[in-house]
């Protein structure tokens, strides 16, 4: 059974000396010697260690919940996940991943700049610690910041994540004032080569994100974000950790490696496709006849052995037969070159849909929803946007569930924690009235019947963490292992349905 992996950025650097210079040294870039501690060193290697945990085990969990996944009948490596379960120890190792390799390298790299005065370097690592704490505020609720590298404090207080999202903003705020478009920017894997210019740009779009996850419950971002909007500028393409990867292994894009490559010596399936995100994506009649089939289907997902599109059911491994083994469902489309998407020029789009939606400008919403909708397939390399917003038109009466629905989609193929979290935030996909166990029944595979699932909808898995309950989303995880459980400030877990802050 395959583990989770934490990948090793001294690994990654060896296979990478091609691409920048800073890897060709005989240290590990995360304990270098102190008088080779510069920010050209210390930031690629923050860098994989974050592309390593967002976009491997975030990516699979927010899959889970999301429902864009499911697992295989058969094996149990992520059948947590299907049943909306999460541990203390389960994400413990990505957590101080995060921690320990991300976020207390990057307050090296800011300590290290502003002290030679590097604003970009400043800017670019200040922009990768908002985007990783909120990351982790959004999954945990609480977390240490305040007092989190303090070495004189050996628990360091557990932070409310509004404090956090407080915190973060303000960084950014004041690395956004310090850094100029031209200044220069240590060597780094998201925007090689370039100023401060696409920096600025992406902090940008990373504030735009944390006011709109904080909107319903800070109504003071309101006025910020329309200063941003206004001020457009966002960036202009994905920003995502692309062309960096090698098909060698520990040189292969995370998600990649972990579940489809058998360099770690395993060939086992487990993440499939969810019936949810298939029912979809592709519509049928009730005579079986397809009605819709969204252009972005095979950039998201493989058709099966035969030829099919077919979803697997949440919550249960079991099947009295081999007729729905791994070959029946379909696998997410990967590579060993996939990108690691941070965020996406489709998102921002939604973003701005909803900023204006909410203004009850319907006219501007339409406008960036539409343009939401033509990113994701642009960022899919397919035609047919089209198709995808004559079948989800905008509507300004219902404008969080056109919007929630149509993220989802877009995000099925790019970034699935992130879907899991706006479907917490905006409610959208619903809950439906059709079961896990409606569908599948796990003693009969003639029980089977994809048919009764409702387009745009979640359901309550087969078998679901019995402290959540049906027609309930996974609302946080609790606090990790590695942190709570040497920590004397850590606080007690309020339960699997408590929302983070901006869900309450």
């Amino acid at each position: 059974m395959k583990k989770l992996a934490i990948i090793s950025t001294f690994a990654l650097g060896l296979a990478f000396t091609s691409c920048d210079s800073y890897l060709d040294i005989n240290q590990d870039p995360n304990s270098p010697a102190e008088s080779n501690m510069t920010t050209s060193i210390m930031l690629p290697a923050a860098e994989l260690n974050l592309a390593g945990s967002y976009g491997n085990f975030m990516r699979i969990t927010g899959g889970y919940y999301a429902q864009h996944y499911a697992q295989t009948f058969g094996t149990s490596n992520y059948l947590d996940f299907s049943q909306f379960k999460m541990s203390a120890t389960r994400s413990s190792g990505t957590y101080t991943q995060l921690n320990s390799r991300v976020l207390k390298n990057l307050e090296t790299i800011r300590s290290l700049a502003k002290a030679n005065e590097e604003w970009g370097s400043y800017l670019a690592a200040t922009t990768l610690r908002a985007f990783t704490y909120q990351a982790l505020v959004d999954c945990y609720g609480e977390l240490p910041f305040s007092e989190a590298f303090d070495v004189s404090k050996s628990s360091p207080k557990y932070d409310d994540g509004a404090d956090i999202y407080a915190g973060i903003l303000a960084e950014l705020d004041e690395a956004l004032e310090k850094a100029q478009a031209a200044d220069q920017v240590a060597t780094n894997f998201l925007f090689p080569g370039k100023n401060a210019a696409s920096w600025i740009q992406f902090a940008n779009a990373v504030k735009l994100k944390i006011m709109m996850r904080e909107i319903d419950v800070k109504n003071d971002v309101v006025a910020a974000i329309g200063k941003l909007v206004t001020d457009d500028n966002f960036p202009e393409e994905d920003v995502a950790y692309a062309g960096c990867w090698k098909d060698e292994a520990g040189a292969m894009s995370p998600y990649f490696a972990e579940e489809f490559s058998p360099a770690w010596g395993s060939t086992q399936i487990n993440v499939v496709a969810n019936v949810a995100i298939i029912g979809t994506m592709l519509q049928k009649d009730d005579e079986g006849n397809v009605t819709y089939e969204d252009p972005r289907l095979p950039a998201f997902f493989e058709k099966n052995s035969s030829g099919n599109y077919t979803g697997s059911i949440s919550g249960s491994n079991f099947s009295t037969s081999d007729n729905y083994k791994s070959t029946y469902w379909c696998r997410p489309v990967a590579s060993y070159d996939m990108p690691v998407y941070l965020i996406t020029r489709s998102e921002i789009e939604f973003f701005i849909a909803e900023y204006y939606a909410r203004q009850n400008n319907a006219a501007q919403a339409q406008a960036h929803y539409n343009a939401a909708i033509e990113a994701s397939c642009a960022s899919a390399g397919v035609s047919g946007a089209e198709e995808v917003i004559a079948k989800f038109p905008y509507n300004q009466g219902s404008w969080k569930q056109t919007i929630g629905i149509s993220k989802w989609i877009a995000l099925a193929g790019t970034n699935n924690y992130e879907a899991w979290c706006e479907a917490r935030r905006l409610n959208y996909p619903a809950f439906g009235n059709v079961s896990g166990s409606q569908m599948y029944n796990q003693r009969d595979d003639s029980s089977y019947k994809p048919e009764l699932y409702v387009p745009g909808t979640l359901y309550t898995p087969i078998l679901v963490e019995d402290k959540l309950g049906p027609n309930k989303i996974l609302e946080r995880w609790p606090y990790a292992d590695s942190s709570a459980s040497r920590n004397g400030s850590s606080p007690e877990f309020p339960g699997y349905t408590t929302p983070v802050f901006w869900g309450k």
